[in-house]
């Protein structure tokens, strides 16, 4: 355990993390790539890719490298789409996510890995329900993409 003063404060700090929103045009509709958690919280839930960032890591490879555990699609270009940090977005505590998205081809497979169960696209017009805030990010997206 690191000594205190090495990461540890006396005042509350967020958790930092990233998620990745992968778009792709599949059968004429808009889809979105997403994952089913396979750890709590909301474990068997639908969210997108994600997790939290490294401490030596930039946010954008934080991005790339969870979208390849939990999805195995690697070599999109990510570009920052938005930050989200209302509070109690996450059970576990004070979350800030830097949300990236990308396009993928129509014929791109992804595989769930890591801490997701599956993984599987989804048109943006009939999603599942989402954890934490995710819908309220699937949301942002047409207006930006």
């Amino acid at each position: 355990m690191a000594e205190k003063g090495t990461y540890t404060y006396d005042y509350p700090r967020p958790m930092v993390t990233v998620d990745a929103a992968i778009l792709s045009m599949r059968e004429g509709k808009r889809h979105v790539l997403l994952i089913r958690r396979g750890r709590p919280p909301f474990e068997g839930s639908w969210a997108l890719p994600g997790g939290f960032v490294e401490m030596d890591e930039p946010l954008e490879a934080a991005a790339a490298r969870e979208l390849a555990e939990e999805t195995g699609l690697t070599g999109f270009a990510l570009r920052q789409l938005h930050t989200f940090g209302d509070p109690g977005r996450d059970p576990r505590g004070r979350s800030i996510s830097v949300v990236y998205w990308g396009e993928a081809p129509p014929d791109a497979v992804a595989i769930g890995g890591d801490d997701a169960a599956e993984a599987g696209w989804f048109p943006m017009d009939a999603l599942p329900p989402l954890a934490f805030d995710h819908e309220k990010i699937v949301r942002h997206l047409p207006s930006v993409c």
